[in-house]
Parts: C-alpha cells; structure tokens; sequence
C-alpha cells in the first residue's frame, strides 16, 4: 500500500482552509493546514486557498512568509495549487475600486472585475478546458463547478516561445465575457472556482492534482 501524499493548506488567514482540509482528506491525501515555514516546504503538494480582497490576501500572504515558500517552491519544481483569490495573486497584478495591487507575478495579467450584467458570479458554470487537460481528466465536459467571485483575468498573456517548454494549458468558462477558470503550468496549477465546493466533479479534480504530487 503506497504512502498517502502529504499536502499542506497554507493557513495565511484568507481562505476557507477547513473546507479544503476535508476535502483533500476525502480524496486520500494526508493533509495539514499550517503556516509553519518548514512543514509547507517539505510537503507534496500546497494548496493555496484565498477568499475576500486581492489587496488584503497579497498583505496577509506576505506576512506569513507564504510568497517566498511559493517561489522558493516553483523554483525546485514542486506542485502549488491556488483556488479563488488564491489563483488570483499569482498574476502581476489586481485592480479593486481602482486601486492596482501587485501580485506575485508568477504569469503576466491583471485581475479586474467581471464584465458581466450580474456580479458576483455565484453558482454552478461549466468550464472549457483543454482535451490533453490533467487537471479535468475523467470529467465530461458537462461538469459543473461552483463559482463566487466579483473578479477574474479576461486576457491571457503568457506567451511560450520556446519549443522546448510546454505551453500552459489554460481552461476558460464564461459569465458575461470570457475569463480564465483554471491553469495547469508544469509544478503550478489553479482554480478561479471552489473544488471543494463542487462536489464529486471537485474531488476527481483534486484527485487529479493529488496524482501528479
């Protein structure tokens, strides 16, 4: 019998880090939520949650040390997954009420509020991914993820120029105008919407995720 991979929810203070701990459990993982510098080093895989406003989970995610453990992370080749705010601050940068915040800057982009009649988008959508997508392998594409945000990047902007490098696959759902659901990028993946909230559709995505680790 295989030993359970040891995953980690970052706790910076601006997630819903219970609701992910059960639901990476539920799929086989050994999880922890910490925000212990050595223990979120060392583990297979780290989620990173992140609810509310990009400004404050940049300042929150800064102060626990959680920016660094994610560069120091990529930089050795080792699986991050971001859900919500949490794939947001991965971009260069998020604008709310007009004020521009930087982000980790891990893609090119900035995070900007939903084009759409109705905002937040709350609910269940489905998701346009790519047919040699990992992250949605097993799911048709009928499946329905739960979404609640106000913000989301409409424009993707990374360019992959070299033959030898795997170009991201990015997957796109649609609320108003298009934007980007979810990005698979070698070591980092993400989420605009809640796995843990989208029943069985969500825990085949972890279990993807957590069979990559």
């Amino acid at each position: 019998m295989s030993t359970p991979k040891k995953v980690v929810v970052f706790d910076y203070g601006f997630g819903n880090v219970r609701s992910a701990e059960r639901a990476v459990a539920r799929v086989g993982a050994d999880v922890e939520i910490t925000r212990d510098f050595d223990t979120a080093m060392n583990a297979d895989g780290l989620l990173v949650p992140g609810v509310g406003a990009f400004a404050a989970c940049m300042q929150g995610l800064k102060e626990a040390r959680g920016d660094w453990i994610i560069d120091r992370r990529l930089s050795g080749g080792r699986p991050v997954m971001g859900i919500c705010v949490g794939m947001q601050i991965l971009f260069a940068r998020g604008i709310e009420h007009g004020v521009e915040t930087e982000g980790l800057d891990e893609w090119p982009g900035t995070v900007g509020p939903l084009e759409a009649d109705i905002v937040p988008h709350m609910g269940w959508n489905t998701v346009d991914a790519p047919a040699d997508s990992e992250l949605f392998a097993g799911l048709d594409a009928d499946a329905r993820f739960y979404f609640v945000h106000s913000y989301a990047v409409h424009d993707w902007a990374l360019q992959t120029h070299n033959p030898a490098m795997t170009a991201p696959k990015v997957t796109w759902a649609t609320h108003g105008k298009p934007f980007v659901a979810a990005v698979e990028n070698g070591a980092l993946w993400a989420t605009q919407f809640h796995p843990e909230k989208s029943g069985d559709a969500g825990a085949q995505l972890l279990t993807n995720w957590i069979g990559t680790l």
